[in-house]
């Protein structure tokens, strides 16, 4: 079986259960803003959307993977075959500007609904949907933080998807250290030179469009040293003139495209800005806040990256079964007459595919979640729940792109594993998603980043009140499921009270250690990111059952898809929730054994 014999079919009645079970779509759409986000025009969005992930996208994903992008002499780079076409038909239909200003030229509809279209792109072909999903994070940087003059010359075609947009944060020598950034911006006139080289741009140089509009941290001659004196610049590839329209090209340079291991579809590149004198670049907001401003994009991008480890295993997972359930190898344990000789009813296969399909509903869950809970921080009218919303997103941003990276490179290997020797095999497709994925746990902000960020600035900000008032509330719809009549219910609802217990203990020894020495809730800050991701996703999973066994009761006649709720629960709260105790141990445990010893003892004489 071959990548092109499987088809991605985007899980709609997945999708638009979590939509309005988990994450309250009608209570988004009520916000003031989202007046048009009526549950016709939510369905219209997600059935076009739909075709278009599975008709125009999808076929490309395999081509885009084999062809690569190619750089030309002209310094352009060239996108795979079809690539174009497809941008076309985005822009046509207004597809970037689904979350945006109806006065810029957007929807104007709800980020939650945006989040589930990206789904879908995302799981057809993650390589081409980075594209749109980085111009939509530099579309929000530019509507918060430049002035109404670069407003008005860069939003209408950035919002349209006519012009794309990029972050250029990271320099050779800097990594993640920001405070080393080298590149700099020299007054001269009404507007800054830029010079220095940035590295790892994702769609820096392409053919989509015409222009290409960077948000570039530099250094003015007079700043501080540190992250404190970082500014951020527009600096496009073209420069626009004051009508609009394009005028000559700017001093920006491909360089280079990077030869990757996976998102071959997708040019990453390396720009040199200014190597004539200066590329022409314009202030965003206040000097020296450009690192404040950049994470306007960097957040967006995170929940989105999050969202690709549900994407990518969700087409991991839709190929494993497709593949299990037409492999016969051997006669499965216990077959009778008449069933399936399938693979899929081989035991540890059919936990292996259990373990993708409860995995992955347990993240769309998390990334709905906190997807509604930015409409809420936008939007809502009542300034107190726009900041309860705010710290709901601001906690659960590094568990999500954490857990849901991490989670979704593990479901693409086993998807590699599900189909044996074959996932090995280029041609099946299974190895590309297994490639694809792993870079979803380094990019913006690698798991240890978003660990760190989860300790340092989340729970030791607030005493680690509003992780556990999150635990308060998951507690609480435990202990309500541990007394259920449905039997997978109260399994479910056991373990949750176990692993919140867990959780708790946690952080309360995360609390007092960062007291003591500080290393040590770092070392343990990647496991107990894992530790609230496993409680998160189990908190989903049992809200869906709940949901699923009251409609059943209502006699909902969705029988075959309701009752499969509360049984997928329960496989979660029995082979995922127990890790929690050990993870639990390792967080109070480990990190002494770590920090402990010096490096020679550790890893011996340089």
């Amino acid at each position: 079986m071959t990548a092109a014999a499987i088809p991605y079919t985007p899980p709609l009645k997945e999708i638009r259960f979590v939509l309005d079970h988990l994450a309250g779509m009608a209570e988004v759409a009520a916000l003031p803003g989202f007046e048009d986000a009526s549950p016709d025009m939510v369905d219209s969005i997600l059935g076009e959307a739909a075709k278009i992930a599975e008709n125009v996208l999808a076929p490309l994903n395999r081509i885009g993977d084999v062809q690569g992008a190619k750089l030309g002499a002209d310094g352009v780079a060239r996108t795979a075959e079809g690539w174009g076409t497809a941008w076309q038909a985005l822009v046509e239909g207004g597809w970037n500007g689904l979350p945006f200003d109806p006065a810029r030229g957007g929807m104007g509809l709800p980020n939650l609904l945006n989040t589930a279209v990206q789904e879908m792109w995302h799981s057809a072909n993650m390589a081409f949907a980075l594209c749109p999903m980085l111009t939509q994070g530099a579309v929000n940087a530019v509507q918060l933080y430049c002035s109404e003059a670069l407003k008005d010359l860069y939003l209408p075609r950035m919002i349209s998807g006519e012009w794309t947009g990029t972050m250029n944060i990271t320099e050779p020598q800097a990594g993640s250290d920001l405070a080393a950034t080298r590149s700099r911006a020299v007054p001269n006139g009404d507007h800054y030179l830029v010079t220095g080289q940035k590295i790892f741009i994702t769609y820096g140089e392409h053919d989509l469009t015409e222009n290409i509009v960077h948000l570039v941290l530099a250094r003015l001659p007079d700043a501080p040293p540190g992250v404190k004196g970082i500014s951020l610049f527009v600096v496009p590839k073209v420069l626009v003139n004051p009508d609009g329209s394009l005028g000559d090209r700017n001093q920006v340079k491909c360089v280079s495209l990077e030869h990757k291991l996976g998102i071959h579809g997708s040019p990453t590149a390396v720009l040199s800005f200014g190597d004539e004198g200066g590329a022409t670049g314009f202030l965003v907001g206040e000097p020296n806040r450009g690192l404040e401003y950049m994470f306007a994009m960097m957040n967006h991008a995170r929940l989105n990256v999050a969202m690709q480890g549900l994407s990518i295993a969700e087409r991991a997972y839709q190929q494993a079964l497709a593949y299990a359930r037409e492999r016969v190898q051997g006669k499965p344990l216990g077959w009778t007459e008449g069933q399936s000789k399938g693979i899929v009813n081989h035991p540890d296969v059919r936990r292996l595919l259990m373990g993708m399909k409860a995995r992955i509903e347990a993240m769309r869950g998390i990334l709905y979640t906190a997807a509604a809970a930015v409409d809420v921080a936008h939007h809502h009218a009542d300034e107190a729940t726009r900041g309860r919303a705010a710290l709901l997103v601001d906690l659960l941003t590094p568990i999500a792109k954490g857990w849901c990276t991490e989670t979704g490179q593990q479901l693409a290997s086993d998807g590699v594993q599900v189909h044996g020797g074959m996932g090995f095999i280029e041609e099946t497709g299974a190895a590309q998603h297994l490639r694809d994925a792993r870079i979803t746990t380094i990019y913006e902000g690698t798991t240890a980043i978003q660990a760190n960020d989860l300790i340092n600035r989340k729970l030791l900000r607030d005493g680690g009140a509003t992780a556990n008032g999150l635990l308060d509330e998951i507690a609480a719809l435990a202990g309500e499921l541990s007394g259920h009549t449905d039997e997978a219910l109260r399994v479910t609802g056991a373990e949750l009270v176990g692993a919140v217990h867990e959780a708790r203990q946690a952080i309360a020894w995360v609390l007092a250690a960062a007291k003591q020495d500080p290393r040590l809730p770092a070392a343990a800050s990647v496991t107990l990111l894992e530790l609230m991701g496993v409680v998160a996703g189990g908190w989903q999973l049992a809200r869906a059952g709940k949901v699923a066994a009251e409609k059943l009761a209502e006699g909902d006649a969705d029988t075959a898809f309701l009752s499969a709720k509360p049984l997928t629960a329960r496989f979660y709260a029995t082979h995922v929730l127990p890790k929690a105790a050990a993870l639990r141990a390792t967080v109070v445990n480990g990190s002494a054994s770590v920090m402990a010893l010096s490096e020679e003892q550790l890893f011996g004489a340089v």
